[in-house]
């Protein structure tokens, strides 16, 4: 598994607001909801990293 790296993020509130949301609807922490998305979004793209 990859090391995980800390880092600061700013997001509009009521963005936050959906995601925390979402996070709570899929029993996932909001951390979680966004590496979840994250990871979708790049395997969609086609641009998953070489490990």
């Amino acid at each position: 598994m990859a090391k995980k790296k800390a880092f600061a993020l700013r997001i509009n509130e009521n963005m936050l607001h959906a995601i925390e949301k979402w996070a709570a609807d899929e029993f996932r922490s909001t951390n979680g909801q966004i590496e979840w998305m994250l990871q979708k979004v790049i395997k969609d793209a086609k641009r998953d990293p070489k490990e």
